[in-house]
């Protein structure tokens, strides 16, 4: 029995064997439900790793662009030739894999410091203020001034592309709080002070390597070469993962944009993407409820849109049962049954699988070697198949990372070298506060010049009251009418101050007069 890597339109995983360990059949995972979503579990050192490299490289040949992320660094080699070493032939001879031919796949590195691939990044605005406060771990007061900076930057055409962007703006916001409070509701000091200092926080952990431009385009990720083969997008995650909240921030966008960028195309023959979402407990850990069902959401209906997401991380109880009911393709590694949470774990495993009579799930879990797995994925009309015992496929690619030297020339010939790699720093929000901010210390300065030249020169008149020529005064009289302030009083013209001479004398005339009249008709 012999078994090819891509048959019918399927996958070839493994093969599955017997209780008596006897080669049973082929374990396929049919393309026309590889955007039914998937996980890859298993404790470490059980083989995820290589399960995922071979999943990506069906992927790949079956014409499917892949992105995934290289968490310890040794999945680069998916973008070299394998080499024929001895474990690797004897498994693929134990199996029935003929012919074992070893293959270089088509790879893009990307890296969010752009040290190990091409830089990645997005904007503040293309983030959004729900993945902004997830990754700030914002707390609700927080996240509410978050949303009015957004709602601020909307209306007041202030891009927020990176991270002095929003800085600035909160700045804005800090200084006129009062103002617009008014209109968008509480802006409380002491929380614009938190947010700015988390900023500090996450611009010291690296985070403004991820935000500016030139931005990312979803459709650089969901490219095919000449002969027909989908790329496989690498994402340099060892670094990444020293801040594990921007890594699972991160991925989660992509996610989102994703699922906003691409059209509806039903169900398809095959995916047009295949994500893969390495440590997925990170993306879980400490989440608030509305982060969950924004995952939970965008795993739903991210499948019409013909992506399929497949989890890989090494307990099943790191991913919530929402999104765990939405995983139709299943490959389970290994588990140990030491601790309760440990032992919870393998018997939520084994109940996920559709039983086989054959063998106890929940005991041969805990009794995998490295390199198998129960597999089950969607057959028919989308029904899982029952569990099998199988042993995984060995790679057609290097099983190891690559050198630097490999990645390097990898990354010189890549399709989208030079598109990322160069800062491109518009006008932003930045820029126009500052904009303002200037104008305005301008204007002050100005009517500030103004009150003291214009004080200098009623000091050079003598600052003395305005008299009438003729009446003991040889001065030339004022040219001007213009009244001036001297410790808090106006001075007078002579034109104010003859009005209201008479303006005293008929009051007093008419005072008296009517006083008269009143007395007289009393006396009447």
């Amino acid at each position: 029995m012999t078994e090819s890597m891509l048959q019918d339109g399927k996958l070839y995983i493994g093969t599955s064997r017997k209780p008596d360990d006897t080669i049973n059949k082929g374990e396929y995972l049919d393309l026309k439900f590889g955007n039914r979503h998937g996980l890859v579990t298993g404790a470490t050192g059980t083989g995820k790793t290589v399960t995922l490299q071979i999943l990506a490289e069906g992927f790949s040949n079956a014409g499917v662009p892949v992105f995934c992320a290289d968490v310890k660094g040794d999945l680069s080699g998916i973008g070299a030739i394998g080499e024929a070493k001895d474990f690797l032939l004897k498994r693929a001879e134990q199996i029935g894999l003929a012919p074992y031919d070893f293959q270089q796949f088509p790879v893009i590195f990307w890296d969010l410091y752009g040290e190990k691939g091409h830089r990645v990044r997005t904007t503040m605005s293309e983030m959004g203020p729900l993945l902004l406060s997830r990754l700030m771990n914002a707390t609700d007061a927080q996240e509410g001034v978050i949303n009015i900076a957004f709602k601020i930057a909307d209306e007041g055409g202030l891009p927020l592309l990176d991270l002095k962007d929003l800085q600035s703006l909160l700045t804005y916001m800090g200084e006129n709080a009062t103002a617009l409070s008014n209109k968008f509701g509480f802006i409380s000091k002491a929380s614009v002070g938190s947010i700015q200092r988390e900023l500090l926080i996450l611009e010291q952990q690296g985070a403004e390597h991820f935000f500016g431009e030139p931005a990312l385009k979803i459709s650089d990720i969901m490219r095919t070469t000449n002969d027909g083969r989908g790329a496989i997008s690498v994402l340099a995650a060892d670094k990444l993962m020293m801040n594990p909240r921007l890594y699972g921030t991160f991925l989660l966008w992509m996610l989102s944009e994703l699922f906003e960028v691409l059209p509806e195309v039903g169900d398809p023959d095959r995916p047009k993407l295949v994500f893969f979402f390495d440590e997925a407990h990170l993306l879980f850990n400490d989440a608030p409820k509305v982060l969950v069902e924004r995952v939970e959401q965008v795993v739903r209906l991210i499948r019409s849109k013909g992506v399929g997401v497949y989890f890989v991380t090494q307990n099943p109880l790191d991913v919530p049962e929402t999104v765990l009911a939405q995983l139709g393709n299943r490959v389970q590694h290994a588990l140990r049954a030491y601790t309760p949470r440990e032992q919870k774990a393998v018997k939520t495993a084994a109940d996920t699988f559709r039983p086989n009579p054959d063998f106890d799930c929940a005991a041969v879990i805990t009794q995998l070697g490295t390199g198998e797995a129960l597999v089950s994925t969607l057959e028919g009309k989308g029904a899982p198949s029952m569990v099998e015992r199988t042993l995984v496929r060995p790679p057609a690619s290097r099983l190891g990372p690559l050198t630097e030297a490999e990645r390097a020339e990898v990354i010189k010939v890549s399709p989208v070298a030079g598109l990322y790699d160069e800062d491109f720093d518009r006008e932003s929000a930045y820029e126009m506060l500052a904009a303002r901010a200037r104008k305005a210390t301008e204007a002050a300065e100005a009517e500030k010049r103004a009150e003291e030249e214009a004080e200098a020169a009623e000091q050079t008149s003598g600052g003395s009251r305005w008299t009438l020529p003729g009446f003991g005064d040889d001065d030339p009289a004022p040219t001007t009418t213009t009244r001036k302030r001297t410790s808090g009083y106006q001075r007078e013209t002579v034109a104010e101050a003859a009005m209201k001479s008479v303006a005293r004398t008929v009051a007093s005339s008419l005072g008296r007069a009517l006083v008269r009249g009143i007395l007289g008709s009393l006396k009447r």
